[in-house]
């Protein structure tokens, strides 16, 4: 799964698919289950982490993605398929004079990645302009409003419900995140196109060079995990190819030859000195397969 995530470490999954219809992941599913195989939607791997023992099932990421504006004066709904990149399409919208992803400039990662775990930065988040989700549920296709989908900070239902079946050894397939609906309204496209170009900017002075996640932790309430992780004394910290990255702390980026071992220690020594200076526990905002 080195391949397929874009920290470029981890073990491998017994299975990897890439299905690009609602009919493929259906079938896929299904397969899954006949065969007795513990199935995850991964997305483009760009929050998470496989364990170097890697995973006895299978690992998929959707990989639709069409999407249709339908406008109506100075509002529009977009619906755009769950596999498309956030980024080019905040950027696509933004020379469209369309505003209400323009925070997602640089964004990694996939729409469905971004609705399941309300991702978010520069101000704005899913949960804001997101109008509803269709989701796979076995045979089923439902649309669920983003009220249903109980966001909350870099989290929701789904995420919830998937950690909580994690734990407990479910075995059947998890919902998978097929669309998504955002509300968008009128703007104007230099202003969008400028904003857009000051988070791009911003972003790529703050982001480490190297293979990274972004950030490993939530922010506290009222807190910055990565400045909490620099008063620590951790930035520069490094376990084998992995390093706490000293121009942002809540970055583990691997150097090159990194194991999912070294990034977990990294991570878990952040947490345990955090604690322990500070009273505060870290939450990973990544997902650990």
């Amino acid at each position: 799964m080195s391949r397929h995530t874009s920290w470029r470490a981890g073990g491998p999954a017994r299975y990897y698919a890439t299905p690009a219809t609602p009919e493929e992941a259906r079938a896929l599913a299904a397969w899954a289950q006949r065969a007795g195989l513990p199935l995850i939607w991964a997305g483009r791997g760009t929050n998470s982490l496989v364990r170097d023992e890697g995973y006895p099932g299978v690992v998929a990421a959707y990989r639709a993605q069409a999407w249709q504006l339908d406008e109506a004066g100075e509002t529009a709904l977009l619906r755009v398929e769950a596999g498309a990149p956030m980024a080019g399409l905040a950027r696509r919208l933004c020379a469209m004079g369309w505003a209400g992803l323009e925070w997602a400039e640089g964004l990694p990662g996939t729409v469905g990645g971004a609705v399941f775990g309300n991702a978010g930065c520069y101000g704005g988040d899913t949960a804001g302009v997101l109008h509803s989700a269709e989701l796979l549920i076995g045979e089923r296709v439902e649309v669920w409003p983003v009220e249903r989908l109980g966001y909350g900070y870099r989290t929701s239902a789904l995420k919830e419900q998937g950690q909580a079946e994690a734990r407990e050894g479910v075995a059947s397939p998890p919902p998978l995140i097929l669309a998504a609906t955002f509300r968008l309204t009128r703007g104007d496209p230099l202003a969008l196109v400028e904003r857009a170009a000051v988070i791009a900017a911003e972003r790529k002075g703050k982001t480490p060079s190297g293979s990274s996640c972004g950030s490993v932790f939530k922010n506290p309430p009222g807190e910055s995990a990565g400045r909490l992780i620099e008063r620590a004394g951790l930035k520069g910290r490094q376990v084998g190819g992995a390093v706490i990255s000293p121009l942002h702390a809540n970055y583990i980026v691997n150097m090159g030859g990194a194991t999912a071992s070294d990034i977990l220690a990294l991570a878990a020594l952040a947490r345990a000195e955090v604690w322990a200076r500070f009273g505060i526990e870290l939450e990973l905002e990544v997902r650990v397969i």
